[in-house]
């Protein structure tokens, strides 16, 4: 027979559960709505950049050399800016995201290095002996490009530098609040995507269209970086929202489950006294 009190503490225990998982939840309800906003508002400028990126390099740059952002070279060392969150109790999103960069790493034929952004996603790589060539944390739910300036300059400089030859992001990209898309996708060396036929505009660059793309490509990196991040807590707040729904929902059935089982207890205890009663009073007369 179960212990009632031991039942009883237990209910105590997880209806303590649930009232820090709710809370959770609607502090992560709260932040969803911010954070879904900045990344969903950086959309357009991301797309619009890419577009005047690929008629850029779609004309003839006479007498200049490529930028070096744009130059293809044989690869022989791979960057990743892997992007995780700080905190846990998101469900699977950063398991799915360390996952497809972990696959990526061993299926190269040369060295990848890290650049680390959440904890996270430090701690898993740190822990299957991968090189993190940089760490960022603590940026916060709400960054400015300003933060992450600092992860834009280690990518352009080693790049530049022939340090390595390509860089990927791997993040989350935020879909719906159900279901957030891990991604990994290359930066670096820039590859401007193709113009759709009827839209090559004939536009006029000052100073010049070799300029403004020296210009640009830095800036377009930066703004990669950027956006990739805001997705990242996008996802985060909504993966944390539905995990910590999700716990309160649990919590709830067990409790309505033990108490069920409270009751029966309770009752096989009072009718084991109520026999116990009769039995002496009929042993008496």
């Amino acid at each position: 027979m179960a212990n009632i009190r031991l039942i009883r503490h237990r209910i105590r225990g997880i209806q303590s559960t649930t009232k820090i998982t709710r809370a959770m939840e609607m502090i992560a309800a709260s932040k969803m709505r911010r954070a879904q906003e900045r990344g969903l508002a950086g959309r357009p400028y991301s797309e619009k950049i890419h577009q005047v990126l690929a008629d850029l390099a779609a004309l003839p740059q006479q007498g200049e050399p490529m930028h070096p952002l744009l130059q293809r070279r044989p690869v022989t060392k791979i960057a990743i800016v892997h992007i995780t969150t700080d905190r846990g109790l998101c469900g699977g999103l950063n398991a799915n995201i360390n996952r497809l960069t972990a696959s990526f790493v061993l299926d190269q034929t040369v060295p990848v290095t890290l650049i680390g952004v959440g904890r996270k996603g430090i701690d898993f790589m740190r822990r299957y002996g991968r090189h993190i060539r940089a760490e960022f944390t603590q940026l916060g739910d709400r960054p400015s490009l300003l933060d992450t300036l600092p992860i834009s300059r280690i990518i352009i400089d080693d790049y530049t530098s022939s340090i390595i030859d390509l860089v990927c992001l791997a993040y989350t990209r935020f879909v719906s609040t159900m279901l957030q898309r891990p991604i990994l996708q290359q930066i670096l060396p820039v590859e401007p995507a193709p113009i759709p036929r009827g839209q090559n505009v004939d536009y006029i660059y000052e100073p010049s269209s070799a300029v403004v793309l020296g210009e640009l490509l830095p800036r377009f990196v930066e703004m990669q970086i950027y956006h990739a991040i805001l997705e990242s807590i996008a996802s985060e707040q909504s993966a944390r929202m539905v995990a910590m729904r999700n716990a309160t929902d649990n919590a709830n059935e067990l409790i309505q489950d033990l108490t069920l089982l409270y009751n029966k207890t309770r009752q096989e205890v009072i009718t084991n006294e109520l026999l116990d009663i009769i039995g002496g009073v009929a042993a008496l007369t």
